[in-house]
């Protein structure tokens, strides 16, 4: 079965990209420019999450987002990669209780390497 990433990205270019890498990497990929409710979330159960931290035209940043999905009994166990170029993106990682950052501008593949880390 394949793995399932749900991408949240509000750069068009950027999720693009993502979406090509992860889908030729074999991965079933699930995207959103702007924020998805959680429960919306929990349904569709993604086995890793790549979320923005700011999200251009929503009422909810990553931030939010990944506190509200820490939360949850049933979301917690889910891996959840921040990716921003906020200055102090570590401490909002652990703020918010993410499983890992990684600031961008970023490498792909090291993204890559980083997704297939938690998804062995």
């Amino acid at each position: 079965m394949r793995k399932k990433i749900l991408i949240i990205e509000d750069d068009s270019d950027m999720l693009e990209l993502l979406k090509i890498v992860f889908r030729d990497s074999g991965f079933d990929v699930i995207f959103s420019k702007t924020q998805i409710d959680t429960d919306y979330i929990q349904v569709i159960h993604p086995d890793l999450i790549l979320l923005d931290v700011r999200l251009k035209g929503s009422s909810r940043s990553g931030f939010d987002i990944c506190k509200d999905l820490k939360a949850n009994p049933q979301m917690e166990s889910v891996p959840v990669i921040l990716c921003s170029g906020e200055y102090n993106l570590p401490e909002i990682a652990q703020e918010c209780h993410a499983d890992m950052y990684i600031q961008k501008p970023y490498d792909v593949i090291s993204l890559m390497l980083q997704v297939n880390k938690y998804l062995s």
